[in-house]
């Protein structure tokens, strides 16, 4: 059977990819400097900083599934429940904005984590509704995700935050003089992702009509998901996934505050993070291959290691900013190989009527569980390591580093691969007949 590739399909592409775009870009805008803010803009603790950037989006993850599959996609049209969803969370980041307690932080992200979540999983199955050949395309498309959080990361700090904007050879490739007081308006990244959640719902009113399912996600599936915790594989993964998830949140949590040590300024840390999402962008390219060459264990090791890596290279702080700034290249190896890769094996592994469970249920694990524990993690070392002169870096991220190691090689020596030839060669066969 070959493939449609009609004009009104291509049209519907575009559509999907510029939904990608922005669904990204809300996100991208603000997560970046947001413990930058949170710390030098409001002076919160370790802890406060770790449990707004680590508990409360964990519980907007635990909750998207119930919220996207068994609530809004029962009821409503994915393309109005998005709309809706993106509403509340762009005046929820408006009235975030003037928040200065605390208190009002906690429940405020709580709230957006629990209605910005749920569009994370609404627009990828939109995207697999409407594609002539997911498995083909869907690559394609979400790859504009990532292309959207470099965007907004990169506009944000050019339009708010510096003036007499030039050329320059360096990514962004635009860079000024920066505004005084820049740390107190990073605030307003927070009013541009609200702002754009606004424009992003009201593109959703021309996506594709994608009318509500009439039942939702079959108990039985979630049970059959559950039980693949019973393979020795899978309680491998999970385990190693948990931990790995929580070394990653810590990057998000404290990176935003490492780079100003290093001599970068408020405007330059949205751009420096997007160096990891540009090596995200080819190394997923070539993940299908890496995966068909070296196999599921060798290559999720190699996502581990990459923790080792990064963290290790972080905690030499003497070494040149530049090469520090630049080792962030390898968060493209650490997110692509070990957590693109075991979704991927999740997918292989569960049985055909129960993946979609599966993966939700993966979900829940690494985004939810993993962040809880790294925003506990982050607030305890954090506490831990500051001084007089405040945080020392340097045992933080040795601390890390030697965590991504010790997973490393549990992973190695107790993963073993339990899928089977047929597995791929199917996905080879519907490929080859697609």
């Amino acid at each position: 059977m070959t493939t449609t590739t009609s004009p009104a399909h291509r049209a519907v592409g575009s559509r999907l990819s510029v939904m990608m775009f922005l669904q990204y870009a809300v996100w991208g805008a603000w997560l970046p400097i947001a413990s930058r803010y949170l710390s030098a803009g409001l002076s919160f603790s370790e802890y406060q900083i770790s449990l707004l950037l680590g508990l409360a989006g964990s519980i907007g993850a635990i909750t998207a599934p119930f919220i996207a599959g068994q609530i809004a996609d029962r009821y409503f049209s994915t393309e109005r429940c998005l709309a809706t969803l993106l509403l509340i969370g762009g005046a929820l980041k408006w009235v975030l904005s003037f928040q200065d307690t605390y208190t009002a932080w906690l429940w405020l992200s709580i709230l957006y984590s629990v209605v910005y979540m749920p569009t994370l999983s609404l627009s990828n199955s939109m995207a697999f509704a409407h594609l002539a050949d997911p498995k083909r395309q869907f690559g394609y498309v979400r790859l504009w995700g990532t292309v959207g959080w470099i965007a907004a990361s990169w506009a944000f700090p050019m339009i708010w935050l510096q003036t007499d904007l030039q050329l320059t050879a360096k990514p962004p490739f635009l860079v000024g003089t920066e505004v005084e007081n820049a740390t107190l308006r990073l605030v307003d990244a927070l009013k541009f992702s609200g702002s754009m959640s606004f424009g992003y719902a009201l593109f959703c009113l021309f996506l594709p009509h994608t009318p509500p399912k009439s039942d939702g996600v079959e108990p039985l599936a979630f049970a059959a998901a559950f039980k693949l915790l019973r393979k020795r594989s899978v309680a491998v993964l999970i385990a190693s996934s948990l931990v790995i998830s929580a070394i990653h949140q810590i990057y998000f949590i404290q990176t935003g505050k490492f780079l100003p040590t290093l001599g970068l300024r408020d405007a330059d840390i949205g751009p420096a993070m997007t160096i990891g999402q540009f090596s995200e962008i080819l190394i997923i390219g070539g993940l299908g291959v890496m995966l068909k060459r070296l196999g599921f264990r060798t290559v999720i090791t190699m996502g581990a290691l990459a923790y080792f890596a990064r963290y290790g290279i972080w905690s030499m702080t003497s070494l040149p900013p530049a090469v520090l700034v630049g080792s962030q290249v390898l968060h493209g190896l650490c997110y692509a190989c070990f957590f693109a890769a075991g979704f991927v094996y999740v997918d292989r592994i569960a049985p055909a009527d129960a993946r979609n469970s599966a993966q939700t249920v993966f979900g829940i694990l690494i985004l939810g569980g993993g962040p809880v524990l790294g925003g506990w993690l982050s607030g305890y070392l954090g506490e831990r390591f500051t001084g007089p002169d405040g945080l020392d870096f340097a045992p933080l991220w040795r601390t890390l580093s030697l965590l991504g190691l010790a997973t490393a090689l549990l992973f190695v020596t107790l993963f073993r691969d339990q899928t089977s030839p047929e597995d791929e060669d199917a996905d080879e066969s519907a490929e080859a007949s697609a």
